[in-house]
Protein backbone atom coordinates (compact mmCIF):
# COMPACT_ATOMS: atom_id res chain seq x y z
CA UNK A 1 0.00 0.00 0.00
CA UNK A 2 1.47 3.17 -0.76
CA UNK A 3 0.60 6.44 1.02
CA UNK A 4 0.50 9.91 0.48
CA UNK A 5 3.57 12.14 2.76
CA UNK A 6 0.27 13.11 4.06
CA UNK A 7 -1.29 10.02 4.85
CA UNK A 8 1.83 8.79 6.27
CA UNK A 9 2.02 11.85 9.07
CA UNK A 10 -1.31 11.41 9.96
CA UNK A 11 -0.88 8.20 10.71
CA UNK A 12 2.56 8.57 12.34
CA UNK A 13 0.90 11.83 14.18
CA UNK A 14 -2.13 9.18 15.72
CA UNK A 15 0.25 6.65 16.55
CA UNK A 16 2.29 8.76 18.25
CA UNK A 17 -0.54 10.21 20.48
CA UNK A 18 -2.39 7.00 20.87
CA UNK A 19 1.24 5.82 22.20
CA UNK A 20 1.22 8.76 24.74
CA UNK A 21 -2.40 7.99 25.98
CA UNK A 22 -1.58 4.32 26.41
CA UNK A 23 1.51 5.19 28.82
CA UNK A 24 -1.01 7.60 30.73
CA UNK A 25 -3.20 4.77 31.15
CA UNK A 26 -0.31 2.37 31.84
CA UNK A 27 -0.01 5.11 34.96
CA UNK A 28 -3.33 5.35 36.35
CA UNK A 29 -4.15 1.53 36.10
CA UNK A 30 -0.94 1.19 38.21
CA UNK A 31 -2.54 3.18 40.59
CA UNK A 32 -5.28 0.43 40.86
CA UNK A 33 -2.49 -2.12 41.06
CA UNK A 34 -3.70 -4.28 38.09
CA UNK A 35 -0.04 -5.15 37.17
CA UNK A 36 -1.13 -7.54 33.99
CA UNK A 37 -3.03 -4.71 32.63
CA UNK A 38 -0.51 -2.34 33.15
CA UNK A 39 1.84 -4.65 31.69
CA UNK A 40 -0.39 -4.91 28.71
CA UNK A 41 -0.67 -0.82 28.37
CA UNK A 42 3.23 -0.48 28.40
CA UNK A 43 3.57 -2.92 25.65
CA UNK A 44 1.07 -0.99 23.39
CA UNK A 45 2.47 2.10 24.41
CA UNK A 46 5.86 0.70 22.81
CA UNK A 47 4.12 -1.33 20.33
CA UNK A 48 2.17 2.22 18.94
CA UNK A 49 5.68 4.10 19.11
CA UNK A 50 7.45 1.66 17.42
CA UNK A 51 4.42 1.62 14.54
CA UNK A 52 4.93 5.22 14.16
CA UNK A 53 8.58 4.96 13.86
CA UNK A 54 8.32 2.08 10.98
CA UNK A 55 5.46 3.92 9.36
CA UNK A 56 7.69 7.24 8.92
CA UNK A 57 10.53 5.20 7.83
CA UNK A 58 8.15 3.47 5.15
CA UNK A 59 8.14 -0.24 6.59
CA UNK A 60 5.04 -2.28 7.37
CA UNK A 61 4.34 -4.95 9.52
CA UNK A 62 1.12 -7.09 9.64
CA UNK A 63 1.91 -8.63 12.81
CA UNK A 64 3.13 -8.27 16.66
CA UNK A 65 5.97 -10.23 16.02
CA UNK A 66 7.24 -8.79 12.03
CA UNK A 67 6.78 -5.37 14.13
CA UNK A 68 10.00 -6.41 16.55
CA UNK A 69 11.68 -8.50 13.56
CA UNK A 70 11.55 -4.73 11.37
CA UNK A 71 12.31 -2.52 15.00
CA UNK A 72 15.40 -5.02 15.06
CA UNK A 73 16.52 -5.10 11.57
CA UNK A 74 16.18 -1.31 10.61
CA UNK A 75 16.99 0.03 13.93
CA UNK A 76 18.39 -1.99 16.09
CA UNK A 77 21.12 -3.43 14.01
CA UNK A 78 21.63 -0.18 12.66
CA UNK A 79 22.43 1.08 15.94
CA UNK A 80 19.84 3.91 15.84
CA UNK A 81 17.79 2.05 18.64
CA UNK A 82 19.50 0.59 21.49
CA UNK A 83 20.02 -2.90 22.12
CA UNK A 84 18.70 -2.29 25.58
CA UNK A 85 15.15 -0.78 24.19
CA UNK A 86 14.89 -3.85 21.69
CA UNK A 87 15.25 -6.05 24.33
CA UNK A 88 12.68 -4.04 26.82
CA UNK A 89 9.93 -4.23 23.91
CA UNK A 90 10.93 -8.36 23.34
CA UNK A 91 10.59 -8.65 27.00
CA UNK A 92 6.80 -6.88 26.96
CA UNK A 93 5.76 -8.29 24.20
CA UNK A 94 6.53 -11.18 26.04
CA UNK A 95 4.48 -10.30 29.48
CA UNK A 96 1.72 -9.20 27.67
CA UNK A 97 1.44 -12.51 25.37
CA UNK A 98 1.66 -14.50 28.72
CA UNK A 99 -0.78 -11.94 30.50
CA UNK A 100 -3.41 -12.20 28.11
CA UNK A 101 -3.45 -16.08 27.55
CA UNK A 102 -1.50 -17.95 30.01
CA UNK A 103 -3.23 -19.52 32.27
CA UNK A 104 -2.22 -19.12 36.48
CA UNK A 105 -0.12 -16.17 34.96
CA UNK A 106 -0.27 -13.05 37.48
CA UNK A 107 2.18 -10.06 37.55
CA UNK A 108 2.67 -8.39 40.70
CA UNK A 109 3.76 -4.65 41.63
CA UNK A 110 7.98 -5.52 41.59
CA UNK A 111 7.61 -7.38 38.27
CA UNK A 112 5.90 -4.18 36.42
CA UNK A 113 6.70 -0.97 38.57
CA UNK A 114 10.64 -1.06 37.58
CA UNK A 115 9.54 -1.05 33.86
CA UNK A 116 7.52 2.26 33.51
CA UNK A 117 10.70 4.42 33.22
CA UNK A 118 12.49 2.27 30.97
CA UNK A 119 9.03 2.72 28.80
CA UNK A 120 9.31 6.19 29.16
CA UNK A 121 12.60 6.28 28.09
CA UNK A 122 11.88 3.74 25.38
CA UNK A 123 9.24 6.31 24.05
CA UNK A 124 11.30 9.50 24.38
CA UNK A 125 14.33 7.41 22.13
CA UNK A 126 11.62 6.32 19.52
CA UNK A 127 10.04 9.89 19.60
CA UNK A 128 13.62 11.47 18.96
CA UNK A 129 13.60 9.68 15.64
CA UNK A 130 10.43 10.58 14.50
CA UNK A 131 12.11 14.59 14.40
Amino acid sequence: MSLSVEERNAIVSYRVEKAMQTLNEAHGISSLGYWNAVANRLYYSCYYMTGALLIANNHTAQTHSGVIHLLGLYFIKTGKVSKEAGKLYSRLYELRQSGDYDDLFHLEKEDVLPLIQPVEKYIAELKALLK
